[in-house]
């Protein structure tokens, strides 16, 4: 899914962002299976959810001013370095029997805490690989590749790996984050450098308002950010407890989990690759429009389900149109701000976009406690339905519109 006309350095980030992101689909669902294995409060793991979103409102203004500010290259290949030596330690933990709520909860925690400056700076740093007019091919292949690893690799092994011990999703996790890291280092420097180095720097917080002060002002950006926090309210609250929901009501084998989740990968393959295409053919906004109302349907679907299979399909549209939003926001929002900005104004976006995910799933968590998991995907289609509604209403087609959600 690479392409010699996108260039070497974008090879190389593609190569190590699916590296990244095959390890990530081994360790995502295999954490979900380890907390199962130590409780099954409902709320201990929605906890668990919970403090892996909390760095991104936390840090994540303070990681964009970095983006900016540092050698994006050298950032992220130090990141995925000391990734690496979080899950290896986590894996050692894992194989010596001694996990914990605790454990879980710190490990999550810095995962997520060094996330919040990885993402910033890997952000920021395609524009100065590809020329703008390549930025929705080159995210879109970003996507599918990563998707790939994930589905087709990833995902379907972690159960069977989990079941054999439950180290090795661990293990090898840590594996790819150290490929990654050496793959980042390859990129040509001059390529890499952050565009705004050269400028004068003002104080921590200067800088962390003028990149909300650069959102507030785009009306399309920021009010597509408002809807993605309400929308991230029922996102957040499925994925909260859905390794529960797979395994009390869709009957998930815990084997078989991983290759559950990977209905949502391969969702997002297909998603990645016919973003650009349903927006050409359709225009942004009415795609949007579309892709909103089949997620709706998807969404309440999965709701309704009581098969792994059909399960599977609804989470697997669900998901499809999630990158496609991704892929048309990351692009959109990496040719409209201005590059010494990028760090700073996706690391608002993202922030505010993630307001909510901790109140949803703290909500998932305390309503699976009192009323089951099922009730929790009925409320979370009826909230997505509202925030549609909502975005029909005030996404026009007179202005570009683009739309970014967690994943």
């Amino acid at each position: 899914m690479t392409s010699s006309a996108l260039g070497r350095d974008f090879r190389l980030l593609w190569s190590a962002a699916v590296s990244s992101r095959f390890g990530d689909a081994l360790r995502t669902p295999a954490l979900a299976l380890l907390a199962a294995t130590v409780t099954r409060d409902p709320r201990i793991i929605a906890a668990v959810t919970v403090v892996g979103q909390l760095p991104p409102l936390l840090f994540g203004l303070l990681g964009g001013v970095y983006a900016d500010r540092w050698d994006r290259r050298r950032t992220m290949a130090v990141v995925d370095g000391v990734r690496a030596a979080v899950v290896a330690a986590l894996a050692v933990v894992v194989a010596l029997n001694r996990v914990s709520v605790l454990v879980l909860l710190v490990a999550a925690f810095l995962l997520a805490t060094l996330g919040t400056l990885f993402d910033s700076a890997s952000f920021a740093l395609l524009p100065a690989l590809v020329p703008p007019d390549a930025l929705p091919r080159a995210n879109g292949r970003l996507q599918a590749g990563s998707a790939v690893a994930g589905g087709f690799l990833g995902a379907p092994a972690a159960g069977v790996l989990f079941a054999v011990a439950p180290a090795l999703p661990f293990a090898l996790d840590a594996v790819t984050f150290a490929a990654a890291a050496l793959l980042v280092l390859a990129l040509s420097p001059p390529l890499a450098i952050t565009p705004g180095t050269a400028r004068r720097r003002g104080s921590v917080w200067s800088e962390i308002v003028e990149g909300l002060r650069w959102l507030r002002a785009h009306r399309t950006l920021w009010r597509v950010t408002l809807l993605t926090a309400a929308s991230n309210l029922a996102i957040s609250g499925i994925m909260a407890v859905l390794v529960l929901y797979a395994l009390d009501v869709l009957r998930v084998p815990p084997a078989g989990y991983g290759l559950f989740t990977a209905a949502a990968i391969v969702g997002g393959v297909a998603g990645a690759l016919g973003a650009g295409r349903l927006a050409a053919r359709l225009g942004t906004v009415p795609a949007l429009r579309a892709v909103l109302a089949v997620e709706t349907v998807a969404l309440t679907g999965f709701a309704l389900a009581r098969h792994p299979v059909s399960g599977g399909i609804a989470l697997a549209v669900f998901a499809a149109g999630t990158v496609v939003w991704n892929s048309l926001w990351a692009s959109y929002g990496q040719r409209q701000v201005p590059s010494e900005l990028l760090g700073r104004v996706g690391a608002a976006q993202r922030m505010v976009g993630l307001l909510t995910a901790p109140l949803g799933a703290a909500l998932a968590g305390l309503a699976a406690a009192a009323y089951g998991t099922a009730p929790v995907a009925g409320a979370a289609a009826a909230t997505f339905a509202l925030v549609t509604g909502a975005a029909w209403r005030t996404l026009r087609p007179t202005a570009p519109v683009v739309m970014s959600r967690a994943g």
